[in-house]
């Protein structure tokens, strides 16, 4: 990584460039779609287990197709966005990673509460969530301001 000390603190010299945010926004969303589609697509199989876990159990394990999806995104999201690539499948194939501002990587709580934050700025201030990029730097989202993280081109 190119990093720097500058009065004490380490800048990211990759992040610094204005290249590294060129696209972002479009890349992002296109990354969510193919993300969400994976995540459906990953439901698939977790479903069919709990169908007959309810069979099993008389009709108790049923009860888990309510915590079915929103389980099977954290576990993909902490597995993929948490990991060393700083990325999810759709990140990477849109050619995007999420980085710290400090310079520390993506540990997987921090990917979870990522994505949390940005379900639930969706559900009270939907609009917003995306409108919020256009007026800061770095064209970064409320939930990116609240973690000091950003959204860069990889390979910039």
């Amino acid at each position: 990584m190119n990093a720097r000390v500058l009065d004490g603190d380490i800048t990211n010299t990759r992040l610094d460039d204005v290249r590294a945010y060129e696209g972002v926004r479009t890349r992002r969303v296109l990354a969510f779609v193919l993300d969400y589609i994976i995540v459906a697509l990953l439901t698939i199989p977790f479903a069919i287990l709990v169908f007959f876990l309810g069979i099993l159990t008389l009709g108790l394990g049923w009860m888990l197709f309510g915590v079915l999806v929103p389980g099977v995104a954290i576990l993909y999201i902490w597995n993929t966005l948490g990991s060393s690539d700083q990325a999810t499948t759709g990140m990477r194939i849109m050619g995007i990673r999420l980085d710290r501002l400090d310079g520390t990587q993506i540990d997987g709580l921090t990917a979870v509460v990522h994505s949390v934050l940005f379900w639930a700025g969706n559900v009270i201030l939907s609009p917003l969530v995306l409108l919020v990029t256009l007026f800061t730097d770095r064209k970064r989202t409320l939930h990116d301001l609240l973690l000091g993280t950003v959204v860069s081109r990889t390979g910039r």
